[in-house]
């Protein structure tokens, strides 16, 4: 994340949108996933320097935090079908909204903060998880 993003950087006109995706895991403890969460708290904080270093350019940054979304990704953490609609049960639980995400949810958020409704948004970290971080 951290290279390609200093590579787009010439390429980006000022006033331009970046947008990192960092996870509900950054900001919420697992002892299952600490590795993986300290590197989504690292991008988060990213977001927080880069908003201060590209003030000039006008270049807004804001990081997507997805909680538990319906992909292939997220089944695959399981070893049976069983085990997979078990942990979806505990993640429902925990969800105010009371299911998983949809992988267009979060595609939306995206395309949000990069148009021209999202101007004044600016070093944010949007969770896209059912208010799940949020209890």
């Amino acid at each position: 994340m951290l290279f390609t993003v200093q590579k787009a950087l010439p390429l980006l006109r000022d006033g331009a949108s970046i947008i990192l995706t960092t996870s509900t895991a950054g900001s919420q403890g697992n002892p299952a996933f600490s590795v993986y969460g300290a590197t989504k708290a690292a991008v988060r904080n990213f977001a927080r320097s880069w908003v201060l270093d590209l003030k000039d350019r006008h270049i807004r940054v804001n990081a997507i935090s997805p909680g538990p979304i319906k992909t292939p990704g997220l089944r695959g953490l399981a070893q049976s079908e069983e085990e997979a609609q078990a942990m979806f049960g505990q993640m429902v639980a925990s969800i105010p909204l009371g299911r998983l995400g949809d992988p267009d949810e979060v595609a939306k958020a995206a395309v949000f903060l990069g148009s021209d409704a999202s101007s004044f948004i600016n070093g944010i970290e949007l969770f896209v998880d059912g208010g799940a971080a949020q209890i």
